[in-house]
C-alpha cells in the first residue's frame, strides 16, 4: 500500500473531482481540492445566511419554527478548521449504478463528514453515509465493488500532509495494513470522544447501516468501538431516514452523566444536532431518589416478576357495582342495571387496554347505555348529549366506585409501605423473604417524605405505563446495556415499542448483581426478542498486552464469551508492579508523574471508596486533576477515576491502584472481577498496575 506525504503545495488543480493524472504533484492537487472545498462550504453558509425568510410563514409558530432550523442549518454548515473536510477518496472504474461499458469514464468521489457542492451543484465531498460512499468501508481486493482506487488523506492539525493508495484490482501490489489507519486509531486522546468515520471498519459498517426496521444487539469487547458504532449508527438513520425519524425522535441512552459528558459531541461532529441523551435514572425521573437499596432489594425490585406485582396493585381497586346508575335529565330518569354495568366494568377489565384509557372509557360506555334507552323511546340524542350524560354526576360517582383514579407513585409508596397490600398483589410471585425484602424499614408518610430509591423509581416508571402508555421513540441506542435490570429493560422497552433499538454491551462487563446472564434474556425483556445479535472482538483501542491480560479474567467472568484480539502493532507500555505496605500512595503519584510525560490524556483509577485519600495526595503533590467527564486540555491531562465511573471511558495512559480494593469494593466476587476486567480496559497506548495486596488469583499468575 503505496504512502505518500509532502509539506509544500504545489499546483492548482481543477476543484470538480476527477481522477489524480500519472505524475505531476497529486498532494499538491488534493490540497487545492480541500481549499476549493473549504470555500464552497463557506460560500453555501453565505447562502443559507443571506436567505431572508421574515415573510414566508403563515403564524409566529410555523416563524419561530423555521426560524430555529435556519440557524441549526448554519450552524451545521460551519467550517471547523481542525477537522477534515474529508478523508478519502474512491476512483471507480465506471460511474456508480450505470451498466460498465468499454471505454466509459471512471468517476472519482472524496468521501468527508457531509456533502459539499460547488455554486453549480456538483458535488465536491460525499457524505460518508451516502451509497456511493459504503464501498469505502466494504470494497477488499476478494470484492472491489467496482473501485479502482482507494485513497486515504493524512492530516495534521488540520492540514493535509500525506495520502495512503490501494489500487485494488492490481495483482501485483502487495497487500499491507494501513499506516495511516492505524496512526489515527492510536492517535492521542485528549478531549472528548471523537468520531471514527475515516475508520470505520467493514464488520462495524454492517451494523451502522442496517434497516431502521430492526433492532440490534452488539455484544462488543473492550475497545471494540461499539459505542462509536451506536452513534455512528444513529447518525446513519437520520441521513436514510430523517424525515422517519424526525417525527418519531431518537434518544441515546447511557449508563451515567459523565459517560453522556464524554460522548456528548460525537453527534454534533457528524452534523446531527437534535439527538436527545439520557440515562436510564433520568428517564424514569418521576419521584426525586433520595435513598439506596441493599443489592438483594434492587434484585428483587428490579426482577421480571415485579410487572406482575404492579399490574395486580394497579387493578387492585377494580370494584363491581353495587347498585343501578340513574341519570335525571329534565323530567326523564334513565336507569342502568347492575347486571349491565357489571357487564361493561368486566369487558372493559377483560381487555388489554391501560387502566388510565379505560377508567375515560367506563363512563362513555356508560353514557351509551343510556342514549340507547333514549333512542328506544324516540328521542334522537347526538354525541353532545352522551358527553353531558359521561358528565353527569351519578355516573361520575359510578366510575369513581368501579374504577377508582389510579396515582402511580402513591400505587408504589403504598405497596413498599404496606406489608398485606404487597401480600395480596404478590402472592404466588414473591415468597414472604422476597416481600420482607422490597418493603421500606420506615414507611413513608407520604410522597414528599418517602426516600426512593433508583429501582423505587423504575417500579414508579412501570405503573405509569400501566396506566398511561408511555409514548414510543422511533430508535433508541442504549450503551452499556448489561448493566440494566429486567425492569429496567422494560422501562427502555417502552421507549420503542414501535420503534426499533441498536443495544450495546458486554457481558463481561455487567457490574451489577442484576447483570443480565445472555443478550437472548436481554431483549426478551426489552421487548425485541427477534433482535439480530452481532458480536465484534476485533479491538482497535486497547494495546494487546493490556487486553491479553485482562483476558485472563474470562473464564472467571464470561466463560462463554472468545478472548478479544488487537490489530493494534504497538504492544503498548505495560506494567504490574508491587510494591511495599505504606508506600503505594507514593508509587501511584511518581507514576502518575510519568504517564503524563507522554502526550495524551492520563486516567488514575481506584476503588470508590480509595478515591479522597488519593484526591487528597494528587492536591499535596501539586498534581491538578479532573472528575470524569470533564474534558481533558493541554494543561489539565490527569483525570482521577473511581472504578464505578470507568465504564464506557478511555485514556491514553492508565495507572490503576490496588486491583483487590477495586474486586472487594463490589457485593460479590464475580461482580468484582467483572469490574476490575472494565478498569483494566481503559488504556489506549499503556497502563500500570500497582499493588501493595495480593493480585486476584486469575492475575497471579
Amino acid at each position: 500500500m503505496p504512502s505518500h506525504a509532502q509539506n509544500q503545495d504545489q499546483s492548482r488543480p481543477s476543484p470538480t473531482p476527477t481522477p489524480t493524472p500519472a505524475g505531476g504533484d497529486p498532494l499538491g492537487r488534493e490540497r487545492d481540492h480541500l481549499a476549493s472545498s473549504r470555500a464552497a462550504l463557506r460560500a453555501m453558509r453565505a447562502d443559507v445566511e443571506a436567505m431572508d425568510i421574515s415573510d414566508v410563514s403563515g403564524n409566529w409558530v410555523d416563524a419561530k419554527v423555521l426560524a430555529a432550523a435556519h440557524a441549526a442549518r448554519i450552524v451545521a454548515l460551519a467550517d471547523l478548521a481542525d477537522t477534515p473536510l474529508f478523508f478519502g477518496r474512491l476512483d471507480y472504474d465506471h460511474a456508480p449504478g450505470a451498466e460498465e461499458a468499454e471505454g466509459a469514464e471512471g468517476e472519482s468521489f472524496y468521501i468527508g463528514r457531509r456533502h459539499v457542492h460547488d455554486a453549480a451543484g456538483d458535488p465536491m465531498v460525499i457524505d460518508w453515509r451516502a451509497p456511493v460512499s459504503q464501498p469505502f468501508y466494504r470494497a477488499s481486493r476478494a470484492e472491489p465493488l467496482g473501485v479502482l482506487l482507494r485513497r486515504r488523506f493524512g492530516y495534521t492539525g488540520g492540514e493535509l500532509t500525506a495520502y495512503e493508495d490501494e489500487h485494488l484490482t492490481d495483482p501485483g501490489e502487495a497487500e499491507t495494513a494501513s499506516k495511516l489507519l492505524q496512526t489515527e486509531i492510536e492517535r492521542p486522546r485528549v478531549g472528548p470522544m471523537r468520531d471514527i468515520v475515516a475508520t470505520i471498519q467493514p464488520e462495524q459498517d454492517e451494523i451502522v447501516r442496517a434497516g431502521v426496521t430492526g433492532t440490534v444487539c452488539v455484544q462488543g469487547a473492550p475497545g471494540t468501538g461499539k459505542t462509536a458504532v451506536g452513534l455512528h449508527r444513529v447518525a446513519y438513520l437520520l441521513y436514510a431516514h430523517r424525515e422517519r425519524l424526525a417525527r418519531a425522535g431518537t434518544l441515546v441512552i447511557g449508563p451515567n452523566a459523565s459517560f453522556l459528558r464524554y460522548i456528548e459531541q460525537v453527534l454534533p461532529a457528524l452534523g446531527e444536532l437534535h439527538v436527545r441523551q439520557a440515562t436510564v435514572d433520568s428517564l424514569v425521573a418521576h419521584v426525586p431518589v433520595r435513598g439506596a437499596d441493599s443489592a438483594e432489594a434492587a434484585r428483587v425490585k428490579g426482577d421480571a416478576r415485579m410487572a406482575e406485582v404492579l399490574r395486580r396493585a394497579v387493578r387492585s381497586g377494580i370494584r363491581m357495582p353495587k347498585e343501578p346508575v340513574v341519570v335525571v335529565r329534565g323530567s326523564r330518569r334513565w336507569r342502568v342495571p347492575v347486571y349491565e354495568l357489571e357487564e361493561i366494568v368486566r369487558e372493559l377489565a377483560g381487555r388489554d387496554i391501560r387502566y388510565g384509557a379505560a377508567h375515560d372509557a367506563l363512563p362513555q360506555r356508560i353514557a351509551h347505555a343510556v342514549l340507547v334507552q333514549m333512542e328506544r323511546a324516540g328521542e334522537a340524542p347526538d354525541d353532545r348529549v352522551q358527553d353531558a350524560v359521561a358528565r353527569n354526576s351519578a355516573v361520575k360517582a359510578a366510575v369513581k366506585a368501579c374504577w377508582p383514579p389510579v396515582d402511580p407513585a402513591k400505587l408504589v409508596l403504598r405497596l413498599l409501605s404496606d406489608a398485606e397490600f404487597l401480600a395480596r398483589a404478590a402472592d404466588g410471585i414473591l415468597d414472604p423473604e422476597e416481600q420482607r425484602t422490597v418493603l421500606w424499614d420506615k414507611p413513608a408518610r407520604g410522597l414528599a417524605s418517602a426516600k426512593w430509591s433508583a429501582a423505587d423509581a423504575v417500579l414508579v416508571d412501570e405503573a405509569q405505563d400501566l396506566v398511561q402508555r408511555t409514548p414510543s421513540l422511533g430508535h433508541v441506542v442504549l450503551d452499556e446495556a448489561q448493566d440494566l435490570s429486567p425492569m429496567q429493560y422494560r422501562a427502555v422497552g417502552r421507549r420503542c415499542s414501535t420503534g426499533s433499538a441498536t443495544v450495546l454491551g458486554d457481558i463481561a462487563q455487567g457490574t451489577t448483581p442484576w447483570a443480565t446472564a445472555s443478550w437472548a434474556e436481554a431483549l426478551r425483556h426489552l421487548g425485541k426478542p427477534g433482535a439480530r445479535i452481532e458480536e465484534l472482538t476485533r479491538g482497535f483501542r486497547v494495546p494487546r498486552e493490556v487486553i491479553g491480560y485482562a483476558s485472563l479474567l474470562l473464564p472467571q467472568i464470561a466463560p462463554d464469551l472468545a478472548p478479544a484480539t488487537s490489530v493494534r502493532e504497538a504492544g503498548g507500555d505495560f506494567a504490574v508492579r508491587a510494591v511495599a505496605e505504606g508506600e503505594l500512595e507514593t508509587a501511584v503519584l511518581d507514576a502518575c508523574g510519568t504517564a503524563l510525560e507522554h502526550e495524551g490524556s492520563v486516567g488514575l483509577i481506584a476503588a470508590d471508596p480509595g478515591i479522597p485519600a488519593l484526591a487528597a495526595a494528587l492536591t499535596a503533590a501539586g498534581l491538578p486533576f479532573l472528575a470524569p467527564g470533564e474534558e481533558t486540555s493541554a494543561d489539565a491531562r490527569l483525570t482521577l477515576v473511581p472504578a464505578s465511573l470507568a465504564k464506557g471511558l478511555e485514556y491514553d495512559y492508565v495507572v490503576l491502584a490496588e486491583p483487590a480494593a477495586i474486586v472487594a469494593a463490589e457485593p460479590d466476587p464475580r461482580t468484582g472481577l467483572r469490574r476490575l476486567y472494565v478498569t483494566l480496559t481503559r488504556a489506549v497506548s499503556g497502563l500500570t498496575v500497582l499493588h501493595a495486596e495480593p493480585l486476584p488469583e486469575a492475575l497471579a499468575s
